[in-house]
């Protein structure tokens, strides 16, 4: 589908990449990684036609159609699923002759074709697709059907990355999706691409993000690619491998270097020996000298050792919070010492954000106590205080500002860390990346010696390099750490407990990492049986309905909704051929999805068994005595089932999510009919 023939491409007079051939078949998924600037997005570029190539070819076969997220979303006052249906060209370009040809259009030919190609596309269905992604990507019923410019721009983002799933393409080109993603929304996208019949390219630094999805890594180093077999895991062992081994033939070339500027130096004034000299000058510029391997990240930094540590740092005693009187979360009971290392799970909107902004001081408390201790000192990152940064500032105005440090070399020993080598420390900040300002607001967050540490997302934006060294210090860091992330690579890393956030109530996350993607598919099958309350068109129906959804509060009689809202006539309740009528047709639910909800329950089953699995292996292996020489043999036929066992969790996981979703499907389609 896609080849690169000797392709080069610069930015000005920099030279990205050069000499790039790599061949990409139709249906592959792709990873596409590198650090920040290396020329991932300029090849995207090169895709979509926006950029030509400085030298090379860039082979498309097919006239394939071609997704992408847009860099901007001209938002109006049509709701997200509008904009999401956009996506769909074809599908648009339909509605739009149908609706200006009339209904009288449908019996001449081009009607007739367009009504059948509308049909075939499931013209019908959109609405309820659209509804099912953006429900995916973490948007409620309330959120979906609100005027779209009154959106944040993270949930324009969302909208966005809707568009290009809508689209029904041949090849879907995806930087950095998970930007603006809630861990929940990673989980539900990852499935979404695995289950993608096209050809994927996809840009991201999330490691784990990219093991579960791609079975191939294209790499941008070093002005060269290259192109590697098997996940990310497996690109990183391949590419381990090669530095090393690089590592040793540089030091090796180094010697013969050394020994041949001796040999010039001592002979070359003598005539005897000038020729070979010579000869050995023109070998040296030939010799293609091999770069220094530097396996380790670039980025080095270490968190400053809190000024003290006492213990608890806080302690929240029936705390509530929230925002103009609701409360979001009730009866908080949390205390945090040094040391505790606490990753926060949830939905989207459950409060994750907000109990991080309550520890940082930043939401004042609705109900409760909270006791801090003496020299109680936060640090807290989040996106955005990005906008808290001064733009016609430079670094080292905003280090001697907040910091009052003025001792340059000082300055640019710290921020060399971070990315900020050399008169960088002096640019102004305006023209940074995005990534650049991240990594900014995190070293201020790092100097200023925090005992307590509240990150937030702190990963987007960041590369892959970076993201290691932030693991690595946050690792050694003698302090208490609060994460919300969806990098599942850093909470694994990081995290020693998991605390949910879910129906007002925090509280231990019975499992680790791995159960969570199971317990979301089993809390979004419950939450669509229950709202009373679905936008227009969601497949999302409900199975059940509350007493107190029955009828509507007398203080909202007024109010005007964009959603269907199903209600009952009180008196009907008592009618004794409705209640027969209403118990049939329940009974011939039951009938009709038991056989979903039989492969559901199985699965689970399937599932739980191989977890227990995935322990028994866990104790073999923790065996030290697996690791003498003498059971080399043992370790390697043990390591080998446990890739089969992955293998295995991760294909029933697969199956557990895609039959949860069919039975939601099919219960939104009965609760659709009833409502017709």
């Amino acid at each position: 589908m896609l080849k690169l023939n000797d392709l080069a491409i610069r930015r000005g007079t920099r030279v990205l990449f050069e000499h790039a051939s790599v061949t990409l078949t139709s249906g592959q998924r792709v990873g596409i990684v590198g650090a920040n600037g290396s020329g991932k997005s300029s090849l995207f570029e090169l895709i979509l036609g926006q950029i030509e190539a400085d030298h090379g070819e860039l082979e498309i076969s097919a006239s394939p159609v071609i997704a992408h997220v847009a860099q901007h979303l001209e938002c109006d006052s049509r709701d997200a699923v509008e904009h999401t249906l956009d996506g769909d060209v074809e599908l648009r370009q339909i509605e739009a002759r149908m609706a200006a040809s009339g209904s009288e259009a449908l019996s001449s030919a081009a009607g007739g074709r367009d009504q059948a190609r509308f049909e075939e596309i499931d013209g019908y269905g959109a609405e309820a697709r659209a509804a099912r992604l953006l429900s995916g990507l973490g948007f409620d019923s309330t959120r979906m059907r609100a005027p779209a410019n009154t959106l944040s721009g993270g949930w324009q983002m969302r909208i966005n990355l809707a568009r290009a799933l809508m689209c029904r393409s041949d090849l879907l080109l995806l930087d950095e999706p998970t930007n603006h993603l809630d861990l929940d929304a990673v989980i539900w996208l990852e499935n979404w691409l695995r289950r993608y019949p096209g050809t994927l390219l996809l840009i991201s630094h999330d490691r784990e993000f990219l093991d579960r999805i791609v079975q191939r890594i294209v790499a941008i180093e070093n002005r060269r690619v290259t192109d590697t077999t098997g996940n990310y895991s497996d690109y990183e062992a391949t590419r381990a491998a090669r530095l090393a081994q690089q590592h040793a033939a540089h030091r090796k070339q180094q010697r013969e270097v050394a020994h041949i500027h001796s040999f010039v130096t001592r002979f070359r004034a003598k005539a005897s020996k000038a020729r070979q000299a010579q000869s050995r000058l023109k070998a040296l510029e030939r010799m293609e000298l091999i770069a220094p391997a530097h396996i380790d990240s670039s980025f080095h930094f270490d968190f400053l050792k809190p000024a003290a540590l006492p213990d608890p740092l806080i302690r929240l005693d029936d705390v509530s919070i929230g925002y103009g009187g609701n409360a979001i979360i009730e009866s908080i009971k949390l205390s945090i010492s040094p040391g505790d290392r606490l990753g926060l799970l949830g939905l989207n909107g459950a409060g994750k954000t907000t109990f991080s902004r309550l520890l940082a001081g930043r939401l004042p408390l609705m109900a409760g106590h909270c006791v801090l201790a003496n020299r109680f000192d936060c640090g807290y990152f989040a996106q955005s205080e990005l906008d808290l940064l001064r733009f016609e500032e430079t670094p080292a105005e905003l280090f001697g500002r907040l910091f009052k440090l003025h001792d340059q070399q000082a300055l640019r020993n710290f921020l060399g860390g971070f990315g900020f080598s050399g008169d960088r420390v002096f640019e102004k900040i305006a023209p940074f990346s995005g990534g650049e300002k991240a990594r900014l607001v995190l070293a201020t967050v790092v100097y200023s010696r925090p005992n307590l540490l509240i990150l937030d997302e702190p990963t987007n934006h960041l590369d892959i390099d970076m993201r290691l060294a932030l693991t690595r210090a946050l690792q050694s860091f003698e302090g208490a750490v609060v994460l919300v992330s969806h990098d599942r690579h850093l909470l694994r890393a990081t995290a020693d407990r998991l605390l949910l956030v879910d129906s007002g109530v925090i509280s231990e996350f019975n499992g680790d990492l791995d159960d969570y993607p199971k317990w979301l598919a089993t809390r979004r099958r419950r939450e669509a049986t229950i709202p009373a309350t679905i936008p227009v068109g969601s497949d999302h129906a409900p199975e059940t309905v509350s007493a107190e959804a029955l009828t509507r509060s007398p203080d909202n009689a007024g109010e005007s909704t964009n959603h269907k809202i199903r209600t009952v006539n009180p008196g009907s309740l008592t009618d004794e051929s409705n209640r027969r009528d209403q118990r049939r047709r329940q009974a011939e639910q039951r009938a009709r999805l038991k056989p979903m909800s039989d492969r559901v329950r199985k699965l689970e089953g399937v599932l739980d068994r191989l977890h227990q699995e995935r322990d028994e292996m866990d104790k073999r292996l923790a065996d030290g005595d697996l690791y003498e020489s003498a059971s080399a043999s043992r370790l390697t036929a043990l390591l080998k089932d446990q890739g089969t066992l992955n293998d295995r969790l991760e294909r029933a996981e697969s199956e557990l999510l895609e039959a949860m979703e069919a039975l939601e499907a099919a219960q939104s389609s009965d609760a659709s009919l009833r409502r017709a």
